[in-house]
């Protein structure tokens, strides 16, 4: 069985890229096909991985301005020549799934979300990119054309694994497609067991619009209550200046650093709807309970009054409400953290490979039947 790996583009670390490293772990022979690899960012976290780069990657101010070829994106993960490959094992939240098999092969798509900017975010992608006039017009043509090969693509593939269940309703909505629920891998291990609490929460996102920060900011400063945020990205400088006294940013933290600011803290906020949420989960790998905004990927992995609780309303004064309850809420920590193994990295990679080599087989036999029937 050889295998090729196909994932969108490899310029940051989250939870995507774990999925990625999980499949090399299963297969550390295939190769990984992705439109661009931008090697500061990346470093070392795949390891011994041979990363194979489309023509973009060639093309002046790729790694800084990726949106810029957006209307190539399609052609050039289609450029791929696959042809050698018995299983396409791709990873996508936004082109990966549009790589070519060839007619033997096998595609399998671990899918993340349908791609947002086309699907469930379409109406305030261009808002948030702050573009208006002829740009927004153009964008708009590009945005249409690409919705109309994303959808396509989309049935090219011939099996889809969702990462949750809230994912696995987009696949249908909007590809109309069947798909297989398979919650991603967390790393739910070696998480420090501090003698007590320390009088802080914590939030750790990249610091992006949908993430929507700004509300825990509010709360805690109505609340006047110590928050730390770990992560970074473009809205930062504008949440600063958000920000009270009691608001304190950490920037971008090592794996041992977060493990420990999820070890000693009161509780972990979520106030964004996630597609499955892996940061909640690791939270709750430290015993740490999760206040969370009430909808997406979190109504899968939290469970209301026992390892967390849900706010219904997605405004900063339900988050302060749930906090206040959260503090009056006796959690056990111990049996948060015995839920967050159930999530763990060795479960993935078992039932990924399971579901991999089951459907490779099935191939076979179509071909093999197929054969018969001509004989």
């Amino acid at each position: 069985m050889k295998v090729a790996l196909v994932h969108d583009h490899l310029n940051q670390i989250g939870g995507a890229e774990r999925v990625v490293l999980s499949m090399h772990r299963l297969f550390p022979d295939a190769p990984l096909y992705t439109l661009v690899h931008d090697p500061r960012k990346i470093k070392n976290f795949f390891g011994d991985l041979n990363i194979r780069t489309s023509f973009i990657q060639k093309l002046p101010f790729s790694h800084r301005r990726l949106r810029w070829y957006l209307s190539l994106m399609p052609t050039a993960i289609e450029s791929f020549d696959l042809s050698d490959y018995d299983v396409i094992l791709s990873s996508a939240s936004a082109f990966g799934k549009g790589a070519i098999a060839p007619p033997r092969a096998v595609h399998i798509c671990y899918c993340h979300t349908p791609t947002r900017y086309l699907w469930s975010d379409a109406n305030t992608y261009l808002s948030e990119m702050g573009v208006s006039g002829i740009t927004k017009g153009v964008l708009d043509i590009i945005l249409n054309r690409i919705r109309m090969w994303d959808q396509l693509a989309a049935q090219r593939v011939d099996y889809f694994i969702a990462n949750s269940r809230f994912i696995q309703e987009r696949i249908r909505r909007y590809y109309n497609r069947q798909s297989t629920v398979m919650y991603p891998p967390v790393d739910v291990q070696n998480y420090p067991q501090l003698p007590e609490r320390k009088p802080y929460y914590v939030l750790l996102s990249r610091l992006r619009p949908y993430k929507r920060v700004d509300l825990a900011i509010k709360a805690f400063n109505r609340l006047g209550m110590r928050l730390v945020i770990a992560g970074d990205g473009e809205e930062r400088s504008k949440l600063a200046k958000l920000a009270g006294p009691t608001i304190t940013f950490a920037g971008d933290v090592t794996e041992q650093e977060k493990k420990k600011l999820f070890a000693g803290a009161q509780g972990f906020i979520n106030p964004q709807e996630e597609d499955f949420g892996i940061t909640a989960v690791e939270a709750m790998a430290a015993g740490t309970p999760v206040i969370a905004f009430g909808a997406g990927g979190t109504l899968e992995t939290v469970i209301e009054g026992s390892t967390g609780l849900f706010f219904e309303e997605q405004t900063w004064q339900c988050l302060a409400d749930a906090v206040i309850r959260a503090q009056r809420h006796r959690f056990d920590h111990e049996l948060i953290r015995r839920h967050a193994q159930t999530f763990s990295t060795a479960r993935f990679e078992q039932e990924l490979k399971a579901f991999v080599e089951t459907a490779h087989l099935a191939r076979l036999e179509g071909a093999e039947s197929a054969r018969a029937r001509v004989v």
